[in-house]
């Protein structure tokens, strides 16, 4: 998933923006509150994980902002606030999910994952097809009962794939979801990506097709 962190405490943010790279998520940070409004009018996000207390403006006024757009990218709040009033408060605003700080990552891990499916129409964590059964939590895919042997990047494509099928993705587009800022990848580093991941999920049903000038869309071979 490519992630929004936004947090102005630097020793937090590296342990969350660690935890959650090593995961095999794309998570961009963001310290200020109004570089973060900024940031989210120009730039898509699977998830945002917003703390309260910021430097130029609130995280509320930020949800609201987002909300205000009719932007409706799943957001959590991540804050020390522990109070109803300040959960109702951030709930009311527009907020997803409330985690009050310190988190448990392995929680906020599960969060993350149920706003993803909630998002992409998905009730389980397990999808699916054929011989081809892909674990959201595990972060494996297996085909015929044996490791696929994929790599980071390829399960985050899979992952794409997946929550988008039946949709048109341009090279964009999946680059976007792919990729931090820090990464900036060649567009032809995406057209590599999908030839290895098409080429590991030879004897699956699930189909990834390039429209020429057009992108990716992803699809099983039944629904033709």
């Amino acid at each position: 998933m490519r992630m929004l962190l936004v947090e102005d405490n630097d020793d937090l943010a590296e342990t969350i923006l660690d935890r959650l790279r090593a995961e095999g998520h794309s998570v961009d940070h963001e310290r200020d509150g109004n570089e973060a409004n900024e940031l989210l009018r120009h730039f898509k996000f699977d998830i945002v994980l917003l703390d309260v207390n910021l430097p130029g403006r609130s995280g509320y006024e930020v949800l609201r902002s987002l909300r205000n757009r009719s932007d409706e990218t799943p957001v959590i709040i991540l804050t020390a606030r522990s109070q109803i009033d300040d959960r109702v408060i951030g709930l009311d605003a527009g907020a997803d999910d409330y985690m009050i700080k310190p988190v448990d990552f392995r929680e906020l891990s599960a969060r993350c994952r149920v706003l993803a499916r909630r998002r992409a129409g998905n009730a389980s964590n397990v999808f699916t097809a054929g011989p081809l059964v892909f674990d959201r939590a595990a972060k494996q895919a297996r085909i015929d009962g044996r490791d696929a042997q994929l790599r980071a990047r390829e399960i985050q494509l899979l992952e794409i794939m997946i929550d988008n099928m039946g949709r048109m993705l341009t090279k964009e587009d999946v680059a976007d979801r792919l990729y931090s800022f820090e990464e900036a990848p060649s567009l032809n580093a995406v057209e590599q990506l999908v030839t290895r991941l098409r080429r590991k999920l030879e004897g699956t049903p699930l189909v990834i097709k390039t429209a020429r000038g057009l992108g990716y869309i992803a699809y099983l071979a039944e629904d033709e």
